[in-house]
C-alpha cells in the first residue's frame, strides 16, 4: 500500500532519525570563518577534498584579518586540487578584505549580509547560518534535491522550489539537523547512480 505524503514523511523522518541520531558537520572548521571558507570551497567539491586543503590553508591564515595579508596567487596554490580554485582564491581574498572593512573581521550572522559578499550564495549562506548560528535553514545541495524529487515530495524542478517544499513539510525545529540526515542518506544508500529503488531503505517503502 502506497503512502501518503504525510505518511510519507513521518517514515523519512523515523528512519533518518534511526540511521543518523547524530549529525557531525561534514566540513572540517573551528569558527564561523572557517566554516565559511570551506563551505565556499565545497562548491562543485566534495567535502573529502575540501578538507585536505584546509588545514594548510588554516595555517597559513585562519581568519580574516591573517588573510587579507595574503594575495589570491598566495593561496591558490594551497587549494588548487579543489574544483574552480582561481576564482574560489579570488573570492576567498575579497569576502576577507570586505569582513574586516566592514564587520571588525567577524563573520556576519544574517542571510543578508552573508549573500552580499563575493562567491557566497544561498546555499552557502544558509550552511552558514545553521551551522554556525543555529538559525533555522534547509541548504539544498544536489543529495537533497535528488532524494526530495526521489521521494515525491517536490516537482523537482529547481533547489530553489525544492527548498520551499522542504520548509513546508519539515518541521522548522528539524531543518538544522534533518538537512545533514538526508545528505548522509543520499551518499550512502541512494546515489544518483546505480541505485535500486527496491532495496533502498526509504525508497522500497515509500
Amino acid at each position: 500500500m502506497k503512502l501518503n505524503k504525510k505518511e510519507r514523511v513521518d517514515f523519512i523522518l523515523k528512519k533518518l532519525e534511526e540511521l543518523y541520531p547524530n549529525t557531525p558537520i561534514p566540513l572540517d572548521h573551528k569558527d564561523p570563518y572557517t566554516l565559511l571558507v570551506a563551505v565556499l570551497m565545497s562548491a562543485q567539491s566534495t567535502d573529502v577534498s575540501v578538507n585536505k586543503v584546509t588545514p594548510a590553508l588554516f595555517k597559513k591564515a585562519s581568519n580574516a584579518k591573517a588573510m587579507v595579508k595574503l594575495t589570491d596567487q598566495d593561496i591558490l596554490p594551497i587549494i588548487k586540487t579543489v574544483g574552480l580554485a582561481p576564482g574560489k582564491a579570488k573570492n576567498i581574498i575579497a569576502l576577507s578584505k570586505i569582513l574586516v572593512e566592514n564587520y571588525k573581521g567577524e563573520v556576519p550572522n544574517t542571510f543578508e549580509d552573508l549573500e552580499s559578499l563575493p562567491g557566497v550564495g544561498h546555499k552557502t549562506a544558509s550552511v552558514v547560518m545553521s551551522q554556525a548560528f543555529g538559525v533555522p535553514a534547509f541548504p539544498v545541495d544536489t543529495h537533497i534535491h535528488r532524494l526530495m524529487t526521489r521521494w515525491k515530495l517536490t516537482n523537482g524542478k529547481n533547489v530553489e522550489q525544492t527548498e520551499k517544499d522542504a520548509k513546508r513539510l519539515f518541521p522548522k525545529e528539524l531543518w538544522n539537523k534533518l538537512h545533514l540526515q538526508i545528505i548522509f542518506f543520499g551518499r550512502e544508500y541512494c546515489p544518483a547512480r546505480s541505485h535500486n529503488s527496491s532495496q533502498c531503505l526509504i525508497c522500497s517503502k515509500i
